[in-house]
């Protein structure tokens, strides 16, 4: 299991890397709204989906 230090080092790696400059976030935000553009990334986007799961083991190792 990664501790503490580790998943914030992964998910500062992959919002650097994939959402800072994103493309269809900063589309979507222009075109649809900020909303919508959240939920997307959240709901659809892989990288939302890998950030959800560092976020996961955040919460579990605080318990």
């Amino acid at each position: 299991m990664m501790n503490r230090k580790d998943v914030l080092l992964r998910l500062n790696e992959l919002f650097d890397t994939y959402c800072q400059e994103c493309f269809v976030k900063r589309t979507f935000r222009k075109e649809c709204g900020k909303s919508y553009a959240q939920s997307f990334c959240i709901q659809t986007c892989t990288v939302g989906e890998k950030i959800q799961q560092y976020g996961q083991l955040l919460v579990k190792q605080k318990t």
